[in-house]
């Protein structure tokens, strides 16, 4: 069997020293850049890994990164993290997935053993937009999605009211006149601030007040049964998740009603699980939450290298349009 390439091999191939050699694929000591990229090309042609835990010694670094999430199906974290990887991958880094469950004391379990482990900083993450109390540990963290009640912690959040606000600019220059609005709780952060982006963007055209439920297909069926009772006159349903857009769609074709010819939907999520299996498909609102993943990694790895970005930084979403707003 061919014995594995050392660094002692490495270092020969390039003409260095093997401390060089050592220097220079732990990106560390103060090296010409052409040193290192030969270094790296012998490495590469060789074959070489470099040992983890030698990497880790040298630096003072594990290279390793913690994700501390409350969503437990994954419905948002997963995205997130695999932003998150994206961009701690470029930096040879690996992530650590741990699931609260909503339970604290679970979360004080999983913060003391990222700590002992010495990973090199933490993403906090959850299923909700609510903020949430900062954790006390002595490395840096980033707020994801969920983001902390301290002001100046670092935290990456989605724009929800530019999100709503764009779906209902959509329903108007279609000619829609009456837009009315099914989102979930009122007791949910997300839900209010889509509903008062809605009331905001709607203006003159608003059908009613935004009517509050479940995140669920059924409360979009019932939802349904209120407003063509109480607004007759509606041509447009615009809803704060896409679980309810489906259920919305799925009563109006129970009773007849052409999705979009004589009401259109919107959902918001662009959830494929639902946007995609809806009929017609749905005109969705993308929260990007791959990309949120991504640029709350990169903020943490400024701040493993000493740069902070203070406060709360607000993403974009993007408008999805499809066949329940725009037809076939």
């Amino acid at each position: 069997m061919r014995s594995q390439p050392r660094i002692t091999d490495v270092a020969a191939l390039a003409g260095v020293a093997t401390s060089t050699a050592s220097k220079a694929l732990n990106d560390t000591g103060q090296l010409r850049e052409e040193t290192r990229e030969r270094v790296r090309r012998a490495a590469e042609q060789l074959g070489f890994t470099p040992d983890s835990r030698g990497r880790a010694l040298s630096s003072g670094r594990s290279f390793t990164v913690g994700l501390i999430t409350t969503d437990s199906s994954g419905r948002f974290s997963i995205p997130i993290m695999l932003g998150a990887e994206d961009a701690l991958s470029a930096g040879e880094m690996a992530l650590v997935l741990c699931d609260t469950r909503d339970d604290p004391l679970r979360e004080q379990h999983y913060l003391k053993s990222l700590v002992s482990r010495r990973v090199d900083g933490i993403i906090v993450t959850g299923r909700r937009t609510e903020p949430r109390a900062p954790i006390d540990v002595p490395i840096p963290v980033v707020y994801a999605f969920s983001p902390s009640t301290d002001p100046d912690d670092t935290s990456v959040i989605v724009d929800d009211h530019g999100g709503c606000g764009s779906t209902v600019r959509h329903l108007l220059s279609l000619g829609r006149q009456r837009i009315a609005h099914v989102t979930g709780p009122d007791s949910h952060h997300s839900a209010r601030v889509r509903a008062a982006a809605t009331v905001e963007a709607a203006g003159d055209a608003l059908a009613g007040e935004p009517l509050h439920g479940e995140w669920s297909e059924r409360w979009g069926r019932h939802a349904v049964d209120v407003l063509l009772r109480t607004q007759p006159s509606v041509d447009a349903i615009s809803c704060g998740s896409d679980q309810i857009a489906r259920g919305v769609c799925d009563r109006l074709r129970e009773l007849g009603r052409s999705v979009p010819d004589d009401i259109a939907v919107s959902g918001y999520d662009n959830w494929s699980v639902m946007a995609l299996a809806s009929r017609p498909p749905l005109t969705t609102v993308d929260m990007q939450l791959e990309e949120l993943g991504r640029r709350t990694a990169n903020l943490l790895l400024d701040a493993i290298a000493g740069s902070t970005h203070s406060g709360p930084l607000e993403l974009p979403t993007r408008l999805i349009t499809r066949e329940s707003t725009l037809g076939t």
